[in-house]
């Protein structure tokens, strides 16, 4: 029996997947138990110090003798607690390791400071997680610089990222709609900005993102570019604005000649732009540092095209 909704969501965010509610009546056993003997433990503590109060010079407590049957008990039955936490939370933890053979596959890479989702099966890939409703989805993770944590606190998922390995992940949501998605491990100066979303849709609606490519139908390949400028996590490092980041800002950047380095100078072009984001450390500008990972294979042509065509409209 599900006790969630007679408890609340007191100390947790919604519950959206099919493990979360399991998890946070895990949760609530263990924080009303401690909580009862906490405040039992406290209430017997207050009861002996009063009935024993020392009153007078002669007053003394009775002689004592052990109580074998006592001692069982008060060993026992918090042994036997502690056992069924273990083996609930085992069996919750197993759930949590094993995805479904029918989960949908995707493919999860971490860098600092975004996140970049690759949909095999459909040669899609976005800085947001879309997927279906109902639907399990299998990730694998892995990092391409340092340590990261993926955690969706309404789905109760959370794993660690780690570079030169896969770590594997899954879920179920069962809400339609738009959930944070957080780096839950620190990973260097912009660690708190390493967020995107899961988009949660309907069948329908998930076919017809998956049939156009992850971009609305009818987008101009520049409204596509913005799209793409956040799904890829372009915004963590480069503004669209004019303010200072770790990378240069994109407005004003197309047709603007840039000074690298070592001191050369090139016109910022198609060609410019499609280097700097596939071999980003070639050609380095002046005053920043070559931090940026490549994206040489991550970005198919008609995606390099929108991305240049919305720069332009920053140019203007």
């Amino acid at each position: 029996m599900n006790f969630t909704p007679f408890l609340g969501n007191v100390w947790m965010p919604t519950s959206a997947s099919t493990v979360s509610d399991d998890t946070d009546m895990i949760f609530y056993f263990i924080h009303y138990l401690s909580a009862f003997f906490f405040a039992a433990i406290v209430a017997a503590t207050i009861y002996f110090a009063l009935k024993y109060k020392k009153r007078g010079e002669n007053d003394k407590t009775s002689p004592l003798e052990h109580n074998s049957k006592l001692e069982f008990w008060w060993s026992f039955i918090p042994g036997l607690l502690l056992v069924v936490m273990f083996v609930w939370g085992f069996d919750q933890w197993l759930k949590l390791q094993v995805p479904p053979a029918n989960a949908m596959n995707v493919r999860v890479t971490a860098r600092q400071w975004s996140w970049q989702f690759d949909y095999p099966k459909d040669g899609i890939t976005t800085g947001e997680l879309v997927v279906p409703v109902n639907t399990p989805v299998k990730l694998t993770m892995s990092s391409s610089d340092v340590i990261h944590s993926f955690f969706v606190p309404e789905f109760r998922v959370k794993k660690d990222v780690l570079p030169n390995r896969y770590t594997v992940a899954w879920f179920e949501a069962t809400e339609p709609g738009e959930y944070n998605v957080f780096c839950t491990e620190y990973c260097g100066k912009d660690h708190s900005r390493m967020i995107t979303r899961v988009q949660v849709k309907s069948a329908a609606d998930f076919e017809a993102w998956r049939e156009t490519g992850g971009v609305p139908p009818g987008t101009s390949p520049a409204e596509a570019g913005k799209i793409f400028y956040k799904s890829f996590g372009c915004n963590q490092c480069h503004s669209d604005d004019g303010s200072g980041n770790t990378g240069p800002t994109f407005l004003g950047l197309y047709g603007k000649t840039e000074t690298l380095s070592d001191g050369s100078q090139l016109p910022v072009d198609d060609n410019y732009i499609r280097e700097s984001i596939e071999i980003p450390g070639a050609k380095v500008v002046q005053g920043f540092q070559p931090r940026m990972p490549s994206f040489k294979g991550k970005i198919k042509d008609k995606q390099m095209i929108a991305l240049i065509e919305f720069m332009k409209t920053l140019s203007k």
